[in-house]
């Protein structure tokens, strides 16, 4: 929709979002914003966010899982709102929130030793790739296909790629030195012999493979446990460093995350999003001999950011991990209702006669139109991409807030209920039976 469709709409979403355009790039911050109405949202609480123009959404989308205790969460938000009138800014020395924070961490996450803070994922991700070439004096990383880093150019290549794009040259972005995107090998989730194949071609020169325990951004790859540990054998024996791009998995999955679902234990993790509940915070972790490296410690991996480990976003963190602490049954409540979602959409799938497959771990959840098993990207390239995006923009129209885009997940949070769920799986039934009279799936009968 063009600036000027939208200045002639009389919601008030659409009206605000033109406005932005004159400002604003294309009137969001992030592309993946631009996915059409709700054009703008004003107000969020609990499982629920509401629009500008009043309209009321059950919120799966959840922020790219930023939202993991709901949004405004007392438990987070009044933590801050103390934080706020005690300690702003300084950059100077260290504050008390830091230290709890990074004591939090290594008592939870079972590779971390020390940590350091960031911003954002990406910027996790840039620091622990500087160090694994730092540590290893190798130029090369390896990240699967369909796995998503950020948005820097050492691994800003080979997303949701298109079949005759996946595994070869394509990069997120343009503006990216061809070197940079060289330095980065591609392999298939879920195949060991895959990332042999690229230290076979590249003897002693890769320093790091990472990979999303989950691949979320994909939907969600669940990993072969015999997988995961060969690749932790396969990276000790060639002197690589194991990366686990624990973003999203981090403290949504597990208190110590996916590794501590999985008992491996990477070199390197970084997280972010869920930590802090919505506010901007990540880090990075891993054992001492590795952590020293960075600037702060006399090593020669600058280690520098003005937002680093300020007191709020601390103070957000701590708060949300010391709920997950004291509350071990939100693992159990939103494990159980993505279940519930997850076998409510199979059974729906097979009493409409459609191909799907319901797909997750823990509160995660994907329903992708292809027939099982869907263990690699080679297999997300039979989903049916126009259904997937059909299916999502359908439901956000009936009022749950799924991101319609191509194989994008959904979350629950700890604010969902039974009740949401089965509302949400009512609406699906409806939504699937429409999608497949429409002629956008393919029939299992």
């Amino acid at each position: 929709m063009t600036t000027a469709d939208l200045a002639g709409q009389t919601s008030t979403g659409a009206k605000l979002l033109a406005a932005a355009r004159t400002v604003i790039p294309g009137g969001v911050n992030s592309a993946t914003r631009l996915v059409g109405p709700p054009y703008a949202i004003a107000t969020a609480a609990g499982a629920y966010v509401t629009d500008a123009d009043g309209r009321r959404y059950l919120d799966y989308h959840a922020a790219f899982g930023a939202i993991l205790l709901g949004h405004a969460a007392p438990e987070v938000d009044d933590v801050v709102r103390a934080a706020i009138g005690g300690l702003d800014l300084v950059g100077w020395g260290v504050t008390e929130p830091e230290v709890e924070l990074a004591r939090l961490v290594t008592e939870t996450i079972p590779s971390a030793e020390q940590m350091i803070s960031a911003m954002s994922g990406s910027e996790a991700v840039v620091q622990a790739i500087r160090l694994s070439r730092t540590v290893t004096g190798r130029p090369l990383i390896v990240k699967f296909q369909g796995g998503f880093h950020g948005w820097h150019d050492a691994v800003a290549r080979n997303v949701i790629s298109a079949p005759d794009r996946a595994y070869g040259n394509d990069p997120l972005s343009r503006g990216i030195l061809p070197e940079a995107l060289d330095s980065t090998l591609i392999a298939e989730f879920n195949d060991l012999d895959s990332v042999r194949a690229l230290y076979a071609a590249h003897p002693d020169r890769i320093a790091a493979v990472i990979m999303e325990p989950i691949p979320h951004n994909v939907g969600a790859l669940v990993p072969d446990q015999e997988f995961v540990e060969g690749l932790r054998a396969l990276t000790a024996e060639q002197g690589s460093l194991l990366i686990f791009d624990e973003v999203i998995t981090g403290f949504r999955h597990a208190l110590g995350g996916y590794q501590q679902v999985c008992g491996v234990m990477p070199d390197l993790t970084t997280f972010g999003k869920a930590m802090g509940n919505g506010y901007p915070i990540a880090g990075l972790a891993g054992p001492r001999h590795l952590m020293e490296h960075f600037s702060s410690a006399g090593g020669d991996v600058l280690l520098a950011g003005t937002f680093n480990g300020n007191p709020v976003s601390s103070a957000a963190a701590i708060a949300t991990i010391r709920y997950l602490r004291d509350h071990p049954d939100f693992y159990q409540r939103t494990h159980a209702l993505g279940d519930r979602m997850r076998a409510g959409l199979t059974a729906a799938c097979a009493e409409l006669g459609i191909e799907g497959t319901a797909a997750g771990f823990g509160g995660v959840f994907a329903l992708y139109f292809a027939a099982a098993p869907i263990r690699g990207y080679r297999d997300l390239m039979r989903n049916a991409d126009a259904a997937y995006v059909a299916f999502h923009r359908r439901m956000t129209d009936r009022g749950f807030l799924m991101l319609p885009l191509a194989l994008k997940r959904n979350h629950i949070s700890a604010a969902h209920t039974e009740e949401d769920v089965d509302r949400t799986l009512e609406a699906a039934c409806d939504v699937l039976r429409t999608i497949r009279d429409d002629g956008l799936l393919s029939s299992t009968g």
